[in-house]
């Protein structure tokens, strides 16, 4: 999911668009293979294995693939919530029901987005998640997640915060975008785990 926008902080703009650059270098064979292997990793997560709503999105460009991850999700029984971007950057969310209920929406003069075509249920909504599986660029030995710099997950996550809503935050990232430290902002938060095509990572205990 597209989150372009201003960012604060120059060395994260920087950051961004070196590891977006390695990204969009990658064949298409390379996002399906990396798109499988993923699914198949994160599936091995207890959190989801337990989850009975999951939180995620649909990924887009050379972002890891997530819709063979959504469809095994979905498969189990588990209910899906995908997000459509407001005016302000916020989110609203909206029930996954296949591929065929996903409505391809440009904002602006950003990537087109593929969202939910049915009823909005509300930002609120994501705080009945049990997993929220975030997109990003990176993330550090710390657990700290680079975005795509438009805010909108920051909102997420100070949302489930306020409501005391605690899910397990997972991000979805290639092989090369875990490093060892990234810059951070006083309103980052971390997340519990990474999983990429090869592994998974926790953090923080």
């Amino acid at each position: 999911m597209n989150n372009s926008g201003p960012a604060a902080d120059p060395g994260k703009r920087m950051l961004r668009r070196e590891f977006l650059s390695m990204r969009n270098g990658l064949s298409a064979a390379d996002l399906q293979e990396a798109a499988g292997a993923l699914a198949r990793r994160a599936l091995e997560l207890p959190e989801l294995a337990r989850a009975r709503t999951v939180a995620a999105y649909v990924s887009v460009g050379s972002e890891p693939g997530t819709l063979a991850l959504l469809d095994a999700l979905r498969e189990r029984g588990v209910r899906i919530l995908l997000p459509a971007l407001l005016p302000d950057n916020d989110l609203d969310w909206g029930e996954y029901a296949g591929e065929g209920s996903l409505a391809r929406v440009r904002h602006g003069g950003r990537m087109a987005l593929f969202e939910p075509a049915g009823e909005r249920l509300g930002p609120e909504a994501v705080t009945t998640a049990d997993v929220v599986l975030l997109p990003g660029v990176a993330v550090d030995a710390r657990g700290m997640r680079l975005g795509r710099g438009g805010g909108s997950y920051d909102r997420v996550l100070a949302r489930l915060e306020r409501a005391g809503a605690h899910p397990a935050l997972v991000v979805l990232l290639y092989d090369t975008e875990v490093v060892t430290s990234l810059p951070e902002e006083a309103h980052d938060r971390p997340v519990h785990a990474v999983v990429t095509p090869t592994r998974v990572r926790r953090f923080g205990g």
